[in-house]
C-alpha cells in the first residue's frame, strides 16, 4: 500500500466515525462533514490505487 491507499482509508474511517456522532448528537453538520470526509477519502484511495497499479506495470516491464 502506498502513502494515498493508507491516508484515504484512515479518512473514510475517520469519516464514519464523524458522521456517526453527528448522528448521536443530532447534528446534521457533523453528519455532513463526516460524508463529505468519507468521499474525499475514498478519492484518495482511487487515487493511490492508481498510482499502485501504474508503478506494479512498470514494475513488470
Amino acid at each position: 500500500m502506498n502513502k494515498n491507499q493508507v491516508e484515504g482509508v484512515v479518512k473514510e474511517v475517520a469519516g464514519k466515525v464523524q458522521q456517526k456522532v453527528g448522528e448521536v448528537i443530532d447534528s446534521p453538520t457533523q453528519q455532513v462533514k463526516g460524508v463529505a470526509k468519507q468521499v474525499a477519502g475514498k478519492t484518495q484511495k482511487a487515487v493511490g490505487d492508481l498510482q499502485q497499479a501504474a508503478h506494479d506495470v512498470v514494475k513488470k516491464k
